[in-house]
């Protein structure tokens, strides 16, 4: 990465221990781990890897020679054994005599199945034919920042034959594909001696006919070209100098939440997206600079860089020295539709007679002068993606316009990288959203029984949720487990108080700046007392009111100001209680507390309708396990209350309801989850008991 200090460096990663008992498919693995480990040799997903190996075939037992190679849509940081096609090099070898030219190219892929060996179901990837026609047993294809600097530059066949003489090539621009891979063959057999090729505008290619001489080859030609740019640029001023100093942390961080739930409204026109805020060093460099402007409006050059950040990013209109929020806002909705506008005019100045259809015309990157960048997506995986992809298209344009002139791919060739019908085939196979995907849900009381069971229905179902508890501990452990099970990319926690306005705040700002906005608000954050009246202090009744009552408002009134923002609607779900709807004895302040969210979420729903945001309640009663607010006093005093033993509760509970059944977490999250989906998308105002049947509590 051309960002990093003087003398930084890859490390030679390789273990000969460990490598010494592995077989050529194995070593395979362990080198595109190796290589993926590190981003400034590959973005995620960026690059393949190969290894041409001897087998033994499945029919006619003879040893055959098979290409293994990194399969579509896999990343060589995390593939396993499974992500690699593997196919018959006899057969790959056969298809120079079916291929019909250039523009034939694309129906190569379909070729690409009957070569298969041992029916791996391991889908081929466009650059199958790249790694295949090399004559050497292991290829590895990389995206370095600093070899794709060179590559984007305007002489870049110059600055490669500079830097590397004869031992690595150069190659102009083609799209990846079948005569690429042919190119690639011709320069090995014209140029045996070479150990690679640059590829103009694209990235880098490294051979050997040992898979360590592979890797080793690989690392050492990045160093290189790192080496040459520290000695080219050292002393320059990047991106024309600093036009603007970047505002402190907690100021970018104000203002990304302020901005993302707007932008997230703007974009979410089809579906629900989800955003990612970076301020890394190396993206405020460049949203602080002079040439950010310029050198953004020219694009990226990598395929893969702009598959990922399309056509050229959108720069937000906002003065870091002169800071107006407000003003900014203002300006935003002009600013999208501007760009939506520019991004039909270049599909239809490109579209050719087969183009697939417009695709969603909204900018993925969003560049903020002295804040930092940010990107939404349908997924946060692949927001959080994308801004790194263009984290690698800021190196690239740092180190290509310190030491020549920065080029982009040219319109026509971005177009029909965009709309490759290749590309949009692998679209069109691409399983259905689940029911919250992009949605962005906040749970209070995470860390509980009920609040991880509705944070993990949720996930089930592709929400991002935030987890809010007052208890660290217990937050810690519950976020671990679901993050551990559904990704880190889709689960946050948050230490919030609801009685506090400032902790429930924070954590909605966080909650904006994390994912983009809230879509969904599980107020479920409790506590419970028992105690006659005589005996019921008032720090004991208002402590009840406090977190029960204003604690359900003021997580209430951030979510509707984060909702209103985005402008798409929003469900807010409070977890009440069937003591809200039926009095039990020796509980006045509870009872009296929980009766209250009954009412607000009444009020609520007739405020929120007019914005599409409905408001409703689940009624739990006597869900025992994993309840905190059943492990202290609450279970031994009502158990007095009815006379029983704490261990006789729960049954009593189940004998006292006209369904005879226990109530558990996963039951109250069924509930809210229907709330929180479009299955109740015509409800708001309503309460759903979840008690087993308690009449007591009937609502009519």
């Amino acid at each position: 990465m051309l960002n990093t200090a003087a003398g930084s460096r890859l490390q030679n990663l390789w273990d000969d221990q460990k490598a010494s008992s592995m077989s050529e498919s194995e070593l395979l693995l362990y080198r595109s781990n190796l290589l993926g480990s590190d981003k400034r040799i590959t973005n995620y997903g960026g690059g393949n890897t190969s290894a041409k190996v001897l087998e033994k075939d499945p029919l006619s037992g003879n040893a055959v020679e098979v290409l293994w190679v990194k399969g579509s849509g896999g990343d060589v940081g995390t593939i396993k054994m499974d992500g690699f096609a593997t196919l018959y090099m006899e057969k790959l070898n056969a298809l120079k005599g079916v291929y019909r030219g250039v523009e034939f190219e694309d129906e190569m892929v379909g070729y690409l199945p009957h070569c298969t060996f041992n029916l791996n179901p391991r889908a081929a990837s466009i650059d199958t034919p790249l790694h295949a026609y090399v004559p050497k047993r292991h290829v590895d294809h990389m995206h370095p920042d600093a070899i794709i600097a060179i590559a984007a530059a305007a002489d870049s066949k110059a600055l490669t034959q500079e830097i590397f003489g004869a031992d690595i090539g150069w190659l102009p621009w083609k799209r990846p594909g079948y005569e690429l891979g042919l190119w690639l063959e011709k320069f090995c057999l014209e140029n045996p001696d070479a150990r690679g090729v640059v590829l103009e505008s694209h990235g880098l290619f490294t051979w050997a006919d040992d898979a360590k001489a592979c890797y080793e080859t690989t690392v050492e030609i990045i160093n290189k070209a790192i080496a040459w740019f520290e000695t080219k640029t050292a002393g320059k001023a990047a991106f024309g100098g600093s036009k603007c100093h970047a505002m402190s942390p907690a100021e970018r961080r104000d203002v990304a939440a302020r901005l993302m739930p707007a932008i997230r409204g703007m974009v979410s026109g089809k579906q629900h997206m989800v955003g990612h805020f970076d301020d890394s060093d190396a993206v405020l460099e460049f949203v602080c600079s002079n040439d950010m402007e310029a050198l953004a409006a020219l694009g990226t050059s990598c395929p893969d860089h702009f598959l990922r950040t399309k056509i050229r990013p959108l720069v937000v209109d906002f003065d870091p020295q002169k800071p107006d929020v407000d003003g900014t806002l203002a300006g935003l909705a002009d600013a999208v539709a501007a760009y939506r506008d520019d991004y039909a005019a270049y599909y239809e100045r490109c579209k050719r007679a087969d183009s697939p259809a417009l695709r969603d015309p909204n900018a993925v990157v969003y560049l903020i002068p002295g804040v930092g960048m940010v990107t939404f997506a349908k997924d946060k995986a692949t927001a959080r993606i994308s801004g790194e992809f263009y984290t690698n298209a800021i190196n690239v344009m740092r180190g290509a316009s310190s030491v020549s002139t920065y080029c982009g791919l040219p319109e026509q060739e971005a177009f029909d990288i965009e709309y490759w019908l290749l590309e949009e085939a692998k679209l069109q196979r691409m399983p259905k959203p689940k029911s919250l995907a992009g949605k962005v849900a906040l749970v209070t009381g995470g860390a509980g029984g009920i609040g991880s069971a509705t944070a993990e229905r949720f996930l089930r179902e592709g929400a991002c949720v935030v987890l809010a508890d007052i208890d660290a501990e217990a937050l810690k452990a519950a976020g671990d487990n679901l993050a551990g099970r559904y990704s880190t990319d889709v689960v946050r926690t948050v230490s919030m108080d609801v009685t506090s306005e400032e902790a429930v705040a924070a954590s909605f700002a966080g909650a904006a700046l994390e994912f983009g906005g809230v879509d969904i608000l599980v107020s479920n954050a409790g506590i419970a007392s028992s105690a006659p009246v005589e005996e019921t202090t008032l720090a004991l009744w208002n402590k009840n009111m406090s977190i029960l009552s204003t604690g359900y408002f003021l997580v209430s009134r951030e979510a509707f100001g984060v909702m209103k923002a985005q402008g798409l609607g929003g469900s807010i779900i409070f977890i009440g209680s069937k003591n809200g709807l039926a009095a039990s004895p020796g509980a006045s302040a509870y009872c009296t507390a929980k009766a209250s969210e009954l009412h607000l979420a009444r009020c609520l729903a007739l405020e929120g309708a007019p914005d599409g945001i409905r408001v409703n309640v689940v009624n739990p009663d006597a869900v025992l396990r994993g309840s905190k607010i059943w492990s202290g006093d609450w279970l031994k005093e009502r158990a007095e209350a009815y006379g029983k033993d704490t261990s006789e509760l729960e049954e009593h509970y189940r004998q006292r309801s006209l369904l005879k059944r226990s109530v558990l977490p996963e039951d109250i999250a069924e509930a809210t989850y229907f709330f929180a989906s479009e299955l109740s998308a015509k409800s708001t105002g309503n309460i759903i008991n979840v008690d087993a049947g308690n009449v007591q509590a009937f609502t009519r």
